[in-house]
């Protein structure tokens, strides 16, 4: 069982030295240091400390914002550190500590909380979708040809010029001026 601390700074010119001291004095066995922005998804030594999680250790940050930049970031790493067996403890935000009962209980209403609004996001985004659509808005790519290349490209394939030679000839790939074909009937 060991406890790991995670301290993190956005830019090059901020200091750890704050962050590492405190970890250092609530008993962290190894700190994961970077100097990487929040927002950045790809931060290797956060991904080197969730791999190294086993069941029965603490993990250990001075402030949550450290940890993830959004609450749906921060939730869906403490569920990924309880999934391991693990506990999640932020020493400035006592309420913040996994081990204990209000701890986990504040962890499932703000995770709760935050299934709330996706759902409530997914809602609103379906809505607009159908009042775009009922104005005559359409969604996804933009066709690869228009309605005049769309009909010269039939009109070559049906006097037989290859798939190929076409497609060639606008940029496209074959399989798109495959698609114009007339579906047949089975």
């Amino acid at each position: 069982m060991s406890t790991y601390g995670y301290a993190r700074v956005s830019t090059r010119d901020q200091h750890l030295t704050g962050q590492i001291e405190a970890l250092k004095a609530a008993r962290a066995d190894v700190i994961f240091c970077e100097k990487i922005s929040g927002a950045r998804t790809d931060r290797p030594e956060l991904a080197k400390l969730m791999k190294a999680i086993k069941p029965g250790d603490n993990i250990i940050v001075t402030k949550l914002d450290r940890l993830g930049r959004s609450t749906r970031e921060l939730l869906e790493l403490i569920e990924r550190i309880g999934k391991h067996g693990a506990f999640f403890k932020s020493l400035g935000d006592p309420l913040f500590d996994t081990s204990t009962p209000t701890g986990r209980l504040l962890s499932t209403l703000l995770a709760a909380i935050a299934e709330f609004e996706r759902e409530l996001i997914r809602e609103r985004t379906g809505e607009g979708r159908k009042r775009a659509m009922a104005k005559g808005v359409k969604f996804g790519r933009r066709p690869k040809l228009d309605d005049y290349q769309r009909q010269e490209a039939m009109t070559r394939l049906e006097n037989g010029d290859s798939l190929a030679n076409i497609a060639r000839s606008y940029r496209v790939d074959a399989t798109t001026i495959g698609r114009l074909r007339p579906k047949r009937a089975a």
